[in-house]
């Protein structure tokens, strides 16, 4: 995949240093999923099922910004008694009720509920480092955003955030290796959908990646389920025991490699309206994944602390490269032993370190 983020000349091409900073005011849902505490359980399934797919779009190319509204998919539903949020109901909590085999047609939303909800005054929505914070600390992907008299102005979650990320030079200069997990769950073509939604739920991930065995006995990916593809098994009433992964996983599947960059990662993530991708190198031996929270993770602040520091040294050894008759320049042999110096033995490396201490 091309990086848009090199000149022709291999020179970085940096775009506006404030490009990356993303309008959070853009990413509230102001007209969230909301259902009463007495709502059946699978009616609310039914809700944020028919509001995944009334958004079928034949579009290639998709602004951030162009339309938003129209094409974000619920993945909650809030629960509200007149104008008071009671609590919410999120696909993860579906996954572990679903995994639970808990009676889903005698149970009502205020039963199984995450209550009380944390939320965030809009007047505290200043920056992103703020709501990452609350996703992080209370780890949570919905973060309800009140007014001063604590009523309801919308929801903020990790995918209408990616939704609005901008063409980053931050997301241009790192690679999908950087913040891609490598601890993928994966089960076999006749797992049932039961058993999917159990190690969901038991290993706290949003996917698991469907493996067959190649001619010479090694798993490669084939497919993948998610969360949402429960929802949706709940919804349609599909009997979860019996239904087997090769029958409801999506596949083929769009294969990253570690080496491409996460604005080529939200890029794929806009175009197929997914989540998540799954990546693959050493011939498929080699597995990770890249999620909408992995792409977050670039906005810590020690992480941009230290992609600032490493493009300043980049543009040092470039400076000294390119002025070699400059007095402050160094000697070639100078610069390639600085080339090849690990960067740890970097002051300002081991200061770095040492603010991640607690």
């Amino acid at each position: 995949m091309a990086d848009s983020s090199t000149g022709g000349a291999g020179m970085m091409v940096l775009d506006d240093p404030l490009a990356w900073v993303p309008n959070l005011l853009e990413a509230i849902e102001r007209q969230p999923l909301m259902v009463s505490p007495t709502t059946p359980l699978v009616d609310a399934i039914q809700l944020i099922s028919q509001a995944q797919n009334h958004t079928c779009s034949l579009e290639t190319d998709l602004s951030p910004s162009d339309g938003l509204a129209e094409h974000r998919r619920a993945s909650c539903v809030l629960v509200m008694q007149d104008q008071t949020l009671l609590g919410i109901l999120t696909e993860r909590d579906i996954v572990r009720l679903t995994a639970n085999v808990i009676n889903f047609a005698g149970a009502t939303v205020a039963e199984v509920m995450a209550h009380p909800v944390i939320t965030l005054p809009q007047s505290s929505l200043q920056d992103i480092f703020a709501v990452l914070f609350f996703f992080r600390r209370y780890r949570i992907r919905h973060l309800p955003i009140v007014d001063e008299q604590e009523r309801l102005v919308g929801v903020i979650s990790h995918e209408s955030i990616r939704q609005i990320l901008r063409p980053a030079n931050l997301l241009r200069l790192r690679r999908v290796s950087d913040v891609m997990t490598t601890q993928v769950i994966h089960a076999p073509l006749t797992a049932t959908a039961l058993r999917l939604a159990q190690l969901m739920a038991e290993h706290r991930v949003s996917c698991v990646v469907i493996t067959q065995a190649d001619m010479e006995g090694r798993d490669k990916p084939v497919g993948i389920v998610t969360e949402r593809d429960i929802v949706q098994f709940q919804a349609f009433q599909i009997d979860l025991t019996q239904t087997q992964a090769a029958t409801v996983m999506s596949t083929p599947l769009f294969l990253l490699s570690p080496d491409d960059s996460l604005w080529a990662a939200h890029q794929e993530m806009q175009r197929r309206r997914v989540g998540r991708l799954v990546v693959s190198w050493n011939w498929g031996m080699g597995l990770g994944i890249v999620t909408q929270t992995s792409l977050l993770r670039i906005f810590d602040p020690m992480e941009m602390y230290g992609v600032i520091e490493n493009l300043q040294q980049t543009i040092r050894k470039l400076e000294a490269e390119r002025s070699p008759s400059s007095p402050t320049s160094s000697p070639l042999p100078q610069s390639q032993e600085a080339r090849s110096t690990p960067t740890s033995t970097s002051p300002h490396n081991e200061n770095l370190g040492n603010t991640r201490v607690p």
